[in-house]
């Protein structure tokens, strides 16, 4: 009330020296407000919503950006765990059960027969809050497990366990700074999410893709540990809109 006060106050001042150009006005204001007033208090709120709406949207998108690389940051230190207890070798990205009734894959562990999340995966049971988290920002479709619009580097780094590609090992990774670990996923229009990250040379790529939700850009941990958003998209296709590849070659996902 103190601000609609002060702008009726001055409005009232405005309106007394209207009617006595040079003098100070002596008399009280009214107690009621007039509909004149009223209008003009609306317009000025109207057009301080206006202007402050963009700000706070644009601060609200900044923290959850902010909240997502914090939780790539807690997946890129759980898969160093990870790795440091199994003699440097990388975090499978997924592996079956004899059967294939029972997936474990990086981030859970799924019954596929019963549809349901029986547990955290390899490096999920890392995470220091002890759960994976989603990315504030991810609103994609899901189809029969969990997602938490991240997903993994699995064409060089945690390798295809149907295919009998093992993991890779941490000594074979030669650039760690410019080498991607987990980033910002979907792929497909409406977006749709999946776990697991595709180099642009790999026949999977196109459901592998990485969103770039974030402004435009797309979070990223890297095998060094640090984080950072990636700007521009390769590979972007009209038909798949906000998802591309974080290189045009797979400079940004090989061991090289």
């Amino acid at each position: 009330m103190g601000t609609l006060s002060w702008i009726m106050g001055s409005v009232r001042g405005a309106k007394a020296d209207g009617l006595r150009p040079g003098r100070e006005s002596t008399t009280l204001a009214p107690s009621g407000f007039t509909l004149v007033e009223l209008l003009v208090v609306v317009a000025i709120l109207a057009v301080l919503a206006a202007v402050l709406m963009p700000v706070f949207a644009s601060a609200r998108g900044a923290a959850r950006g902010a909240a997502c690389l914090s939780n790539l940051r807690q997946l890129g230190l759980a898969w160093t765990l990870y790795a440091t207890d199994a003699d440097d070798t990388a975090a499978p990205s997924y592996r079956y059960d004899p059967t294939f009734r029972y997936e474990t894959a990086w981030d859970f562990a799924f019954d596929w027969a019963e549809r349901r999340v029986t547990g955290l995966g390899f490096v999920g049971a890392y995470v220091r809050s002890g759960e994976v988290q989603s990315c504030p920002d991810f609103r994609g479709e899901a189809w029969g497990r969990p997602y938490s619009g991240y997903a993994y580097n699995a064409t060089y780094i945690g390798g295809e366990d149907l295919t009998g590609v093992p993991p890779a090992s941490v000594g074979q990774i030669a650039d760690p700074s410019g080498t991607a670990l987990f980033a910002d996923a979907g792929y497909g229009a409406p977006i749709r999410g999946h776990n697991f990250l595709r180099a642009p040379s790999d026949p999977l790529f196109v459901a592998g893709t990485v969103h770039f939700r974030h402004s435009g850009g797309a979070n990223v941990v890297w095998a060094d540990g640090h984080s950072s958003r990636a700007r521009r998209a390769f590979h972007a296709a009209t038909d798949r809109p906000g998802t591309g590849a974080l290189s045009a070659d797979d400079s940004a996902y090989d061991l090289d």
